[in-house]
């Protein structure tokens, strides 16, 4: 009799790899760019917005690597790559960089949400960025951030390509350090730069009240580094309402100048708010930031990193950076890379429990 052992062995294996459910496709993020003319920006050096924007891209998008300059590795991206889902509409949020950063800086948060189904956006804040140089009109009027941020939103909803794919009701927003503080501002909290030099004339003043490395920075003279600039007008802003309504939640990154913000309007903010901050920031020192601000944020979480400095939160430093940028490239504790993994995890746990997540 023949011996059929031997095909019918062949034949259960090949049925066994047939049932064997396929690896799944990595999600892949897309990546594009978009100026928005920007009149509003002339007191600070720009007359227009730049814009980078992630999206969930096409499975058979290819990334490469992209730098934010010699001293950073940003992270891994397909530029100009097809829509992973057609039309389908994905809920957005804005990213708001740091004090002399860029909107690359924001690449490894950006992509991140745009594998998980968001688009994300982060725009380069005339005069307060590092491509462009920061100058005093930006740095001494740090509100008008939230205005970039509002008109971002506007360009973006009115973008033939961007619009019909992002939902209008799932909008949130998320900052690092300056822009933790630009987000707060978007979501309801108001500047108070008379209560912040107070601060900093009292004992309990911190490391935020120091010239930082990135700008000359002194917000005693603020009042006449605006004027000598010709951009006193923008002082009319300071203590403005820079809510938008269209905001759902919000993740501040070790957020800075927590002390120019006014109590009594964190705590009428409305929407969940993450704070996430490092317990070995010695630049914006997270007791007098982060830890102060979230109890005064109805319903706000906080979560703390352990050993993690203020800059692990940019991108990975090039072997080059290490040498041309020690201070920010120098890691606290954790390798950088294990931070942002921690924070896009809580990040994105935290999305998912807000309006502001993507459809099931």
């Amino acid at each position: 009799m023949p011996n059929l052992a031997r095909p019918l062995l062949a034949l259960l294996l090949l049925a066994a790899v047939a049932a064997a459910p396929a690896e799944p496709v990595p999600a892949r993020a897309g990546e594009s760019a978009l100026r928005l003319p920007d009149a509003a920006a002339a007191p600070r050096g720009a007359s227009e917005l730049r814009l980078l924007v992630w999206y969930p891209a096409a499975a058979d998008a290819v990334e490469k690597e992209v730098g934010a300059g010699p001293a950073f590795v940003a992270g891994h991206v397909a530029a100009g790559a097809a829509w992973r889902d057609g039309a389908r509409r994905h809920p957005l949020v804005l990213l708001s960089h740091g004090f002399g950063g860029a909107a690359r800086q924001m690449t490894w948060l950006g992509e991140a949400l745009a594998r998980a189904g968001y688009v994300a956006v982060a725009a380069d804040h005339p005069g307060t960025n590092g491509i462009d140089g920061v100058n005093a009109a930006g740095a001494y009027a740090p509100w008008e951030r939230a205005q970039d941020l509002r008109r971002v939103l506007d360009g973006v909803l009115a973008d033939p390509v961007l619009g019909p794919r992002i939902d209008p009701a799932r909008v949130g927003v998320a900052g690092f350090s300056i822009g933790g503080w630009t987000a707060a501002l978007s979501l309801g909290a108001r500047a108070d730069f008379d209560r912040f030099r107070a601060f900093c004339a009292s004992p309990a003043r911190d490391a935020i009240c120091n010239p930082q490395q990135e700008f000359d920075l002194n917000y005693a003279r603020q009042h006449e580094e605006l004027k000598r600039a010709n951009a006193e007008r923008l002082l009319a802003g300071e203590k403005a309402d820079h809510r938008d309504a269209r905001l759902k939640a919000g993740v501040l990154i070790a957020p800075a100048l927590a002390q120019a913000l006014d109590p009594a309007s964190a705590a009428a903010m409305r929407v969940p708010v993450l704070l996430i901050a490092g317990d070995s920031d010695h630049v914006v020192p997270t007791p007098t930031n982060a830890a102060w601000l979230q109890p005064r944020i109805e319903g706000a979480q906080l979560q703390i990193l352990p050993g993690v400095g203020h800059y692990d939160f940019l991108s990975a430093c090039t072997p080059a950076g290490r040498g041309m940028v020690p201070g920010l490239c120098e890691e606290a504790g954790p390798p950088r890379q294990l931070t942002h993994q921690r924070s896009i995890d809580a990040v994105l746990a935290f999305l998912a429990r807000t309006p502001v997540k993507p459809a099931p």
